[in-house]
């Protein structure tokens, strides 16, 4: 017997949403009554399908900037993978941009670089920087850690908050982090300074995100260089302690690493997770497996959900019906609901999620 994953009612035949991949009683079945993720485009002009029966539909085809560049901006257009993906959208734009660097650096157009990359104190007024320098890195191994955390972390919040939201706090908390650092160094110096470090780098984004999932769900296993589990809680504690150590010590620039924006993130994220806490369901753990379509895009690091924690988390169901008998089916009606058929329930194996913040 499985448990309704909205309101913990025990179900002998469950429903099983096809967008968020949850277990749902009859009263909760339907997308719009568990607070489905899948939702979150549904007012997206580009999946309503025009079928030609109804010649008062206005054709709205060429107004768009996608159909004036000849981008097929639709359901299954080439865009479409990463409609509800903003996450891997996010991840290659940063892996584009540090291929970018590294050609201007090697074709010897220093110069350039930094004034399209870095955000510096001396030219704070460069308002790109403020985001270029959020896809920008320093090297192979600064990127490569901020891709782990916001590939395991970032869709698990943007499912969460949805996309636009997502979108909001990635760019917001990594430019407020950058300019934070900056606005600091600048405060330091008592003016604008000739020459001071620069800051570029998608760790303020990335520890907002580690931010907002530590509010949501603290006891979030987390296998540590894929070896150690350790609860997300005691994770971002002990960084922020260390962090806090190595700005006290050494300055907000320690170790070449720019600390005060780390913690900038760190404390936007936070305060946007206590901001959203409660609305939805939350993850206990990460996985890989048989997760089902997300809304745009192919299946992405699947998650087992819980309840608050006044509430049990969801057991998968041990009975699968594979097909309705007539007895069956008139049960069904006769408590309002429709007949199943061929119901399927899918498995989630559990992977061990790596994060080095």
């Amino acid at each position: 017997m499985s448990r309704c994953d909205e309101c913990g009612k025990q179900e002998n035949m469950p429903y099983q949403c096809r967008h968020c991949g949850g277990t749902y009683c009859a009263e909760h079945r339907l997308p719009e009554n568990h607070g489905c993720p899948g939702l979150d485009n549904w007012d997206d002009p580009g999946g309503v399908f025009d079928s030609g029966f109804d010649d008062t539909v206005e054709d709205d085809s060429g107004g768009g900037v996608g159909d004036r560049f000849g981008i097929d901006t639709g359901p299954g257009g080439p865009l479409a993978y990463f409609r509800g993906n903003v996450t891997y959208a996010f991840l290659g734009a940063m892996w584009l941009t540090f291929l970018l660097q590294n050609v201007l650096l090697i074709a010897g157009f220093t110069s350039l670089h930094q004034t399209i990359f870095v955000l510096r104190p001396s030219h704070p007024q460069y308002v790109w920087t403020w985001f270029t320098s959020v896809f920008a890195h320093g090297g192979f191994g600064h990127i490569a850690v901020n891709s782990i955390v916001i590939y395991f972390f970032g869709r698990l919040v943007e499912d969460y908050v949805g996309s636009r939201n997502f979108t909001l706090l990635f760019l917001g908390s990594g430019a407020l982090a950058g300019l934070g650092q900056v606005g600091f160094q600048i405060l330091q110096n008592g003016g604008i300074p000739a020459f001071a470090p620069g800051v570029l780098g998608a760790s303020g984004a990335g520890l907002a995100i580690m931010g907002v999932l530590t509010v949501l769900n603290p006891s979030l296993r987390v296998y540590l260089y894929f070896i150690l589990p350790v609860p997300l809680w005691l994770l971002t504690t002990g960084y922020t302690g260390w962090t806090v150590f190595q700005i006290v010590t050494t300055g907000i620039g320690a170790g070449g690493t720019a600390q005060l924006a780390h913690l900038l993130g760190l404390a936007i994220g936070l305060a946007y997770g206590k901001h959203v806490q409660g609305r939805r369901r939350v993850p206990d753990q990460l996985q890989f497996g048989a997760g089902g379509r997300g809304p745009g895009g192919p299946r992405s690091p699947a998650r087992t959900w819980s309840r608050s924690s006044a509430r049990s988390p969801r057991r998968p169901s041990s009975r699968t019906p594979s097909r309705s008998t007539p007895h069956a089916s008139a049960a069904t009606r006769a408590r309002g609901r429709p007949p199943t058929t061929n119901r399927r329930v899918s498995t989630r194996s559990a992977t061990r999620a790596p994060t080095h913040p």
